[in-house]
């Protein structure tokens, strides 16, 4: 059976798990690291000397970085559904994957961490916390626009880039921030909820 290391608040997690999930793939999720113990602690930088969550453990497999991951088990255990075979197909899916984490995720830190998870040193930050509502709004608006054109980030059919834009964009609308119109955007959340998966690992009441 997978195992995977970290809480299940972390956003990184449920990339995880939800990946585990459409794939019928059953796993044990230890969520003592990050919450009882610590992620500094010897043993788990011996599996991530980042001190980041999630770990994966898969036999003799020890991976980390959540995407890196989601790739990972679509590969080893999927039919090609969700990380297409194509060339061409599987790097749209990684496009937005890599669009997900090198452009999106910066830019929310400030207005989530300020106004939902609020840890002294975010909180009453106004400056940075309405900057980073600004950013991630443009961001969004992004997406609003690429989805008027399909049904997925990356085309007709639910793929990885989903699941961690998906999560992404759960965020975003619970976070208390004026948010623009963004029609595609609430038709996409929609659909994917549809999915057994999403709201097993991400439930309404967990950004």
């Amino acid at each position: 059976m997978l195992k995977v290391l970290g809480r299940q608040t972390s956003i990184n997690v449920r990339k995880v798990l939800w990946t585990a999930a459409e794939l019928g793939m059953p796993y044990d999720l230890d969520q003592s690291w990050g919450t009882t113990r610590d992620l500094s602690d010897p043993e788990f930088l011996a599996l991530n000397p980042s001190a980041q969550m999630p770990v994966l453990i898969d036999g003799d497999v020890v991976l980390f970085e959540s995407n890196a991951v989601c790739r990972y088990l679509a590969g080893r255990y999927g039919d090609g559904a969700i990380w297409p075979a194509d060339p061409g197909a599987r790097a749209r899916v990684d496009q937005w994957m890599e669009w997900q984490s090198a452009t999106l995720n910066p830019v929310w830190g400030d207005a989530f961490l300020g106004l939902v998870r609020r840890p002294e040193a975010y909180v009453g930050r106004q400056d940075a916390i309405a900057a980073s509502a600004a950013r991630w709004n443009r961001l969004m608006l992004v997406l609003e626009g690429e989805l008027a054109a399909r049904p997925y980030a990356a085309g007709d059919s639910f793929t990885l880039a989903d699941i961690v834009l998906g999560l992404g964009v759960h965020r975003w609308r619970s976070t208390p921030i004026s948010h623009p119109p963004t029609p595609n955007l609430t038709a996409y959340l929609a659909r994917l909820r549809q999915r057994p998966a999403f709201d097993a690992v991400s439930p309404a009441d967990m950004a």
